[in-house]
């Protein structure tokens, strides 16, 4: 029995968390794919952030109700409806950084540029006193060592391109802006949108902090992201109209447009944001940032099999330099946590403490 709830417990902290995040960092990538292919179409970010959120909103709103009808919450406390007011402006602020980004650039560029999630996110946790830092112990010097070679993985991806590694046959225009390197005539566009992506990773580690501390304070998943996104929709929609008057952008037709922002609102803005959210509450917010390295092998995977995109030897090695640096950071995290035994050890050492009697 004891065997049986030590491996039931591991499963819940340690494989269900990694599968789960690995899963939402393919969906995001494949939603940046799917919107830099309607963006082509002519679909506005604005409309689809407004859309996008108010269809997670309508989604979770029964789930929400029926997994939270019978449990014991906390009031909701003008504390907590401040916390998701700053929550919705830094998720809305960071959507229109983002996806601007990718209009001007492409989603192998926002993966790359995700990368800088980890280290902002680290430092963020320590200012926060929500992550130790011991320089002289092994897994601060692992935290430390694997977040600089996973940035230092992103740099080789977008700075150094290489020879082709995999040349797609069917290559065409389109294909080459999906991917545009830094010597290409629109240098301008690939710059501006790395400025614009960078600023919505940063923001994006402040709200992985912000988030954190309010799932804690509020310990049910569903519900804070459901009033996240609603509080995010009313925030986005009058600003988004203002910006973008024209009634007929807000029309959509059951094409690419449709598809992606369904995509959005169920999968990225329901599905993603919950297991996020539920990974900042078990693992912290640190544990939920080291998964982005790993969106930009996806992202070059991806291109390859569904944009004709070429693959460079710089993919390849910042790649692999990602990815030591990913499990690296790992190791450390999984030495901050206690083991099993200890646990088991302490769980039985109060047991024993309480079947004592009082006088002897």
């Amino acid at each position: 029995m004891a065997m049986g709830k030590k491996q039931s417990r591991y499963c819940y902290r340690e494989v269900l968390p990694f599968t789960a995040m690995v899963v939402v960092e393919c969906s995001n990538v494949g939603l940046s794919t799917l919107f830099k292919a309607a963006s082509t179409k002519g679909m506005s970010y604005r409309v689809f952030i407004v859309y996008s959120f108010a269809i997670s909103a309508i989604c979770l709103a029964p789930l929400a109700f029926l997994v939270h009808r019978k449990t014991q919450l906390p009031p909701f406390s003008l504390s907590l409806f401040g916390r998701l007011c700053l929550l919705a402006i830094l998720g809305f602020s960071a959507q229109m950084f983002g996806y601007k980004g990718i209009d001007y650039s492409s989603p192998t560029l926002s993966s790359a540029i995700s990368n800088l999630t980890p280290a902002i996110t680290f430092a963020l946790a320590l200012i926060f006193r929500m992550e130790k830092l011991v320089i002289r112990s092994a897994r601060s010097q692992a935290k430390i060592l694997g977040t600089i070679v996973s940035i230092s993985g992103a740099l080789v991806v977008v700075l150094y391109e290489g020879p082709a590694v995999i040349r797609s046959s069917s290559s065409s225009l389109s294909s080459n802006n999906m991917r545009r390197p830094l010597t290409s005539p629109s240098i301008s566009d690939w710059t501006v949108g790395g400025l614009f992506l960078t600023a919505d990773y940063i923001l994006l580690s402040i709200w992985y902090i912000v988030q954190a501390q309010t799932v804690r304070m509020y310990p049910a998943e569903l519900l804070v992201v459901l009033l996240y996104n609603i509080c995010v929709t009313l925030i986005s929609a009058p600003v988004c109209l203002m910006i973008e008057p024209n009634l007929s952008s807000w029309r959509i037709g059951a094409d690419i447009m449709l598809v992606t922002i369904l995509y959005a609102g169920i999968v990225g803005s329901s599905f993603g944001t919950v297991v996020h959210t539920w990974g900042l509450r078990v693992k912290g917010p640190v544990y939920v940032a080291l998964f982005r390295p790993l969106s930009i092998a996806i992202a070059a995977i991806m291109g390859v099999i569904f944009l004709g995109d070429t693959l460079y030897l710089g993919s390849v090695i910042g790649a692999i330099l990602i990815s030591i640096g990913f499990y690296i950071v790992l190791w450390g995290k999984a030495k901050d946590e206690p083991s099993d035994e200890s646990e088991s050890t302490l769980e039985s050492a109060s047991t024993s403490t309480q079947n004592e009697p009082l006088l002897r």
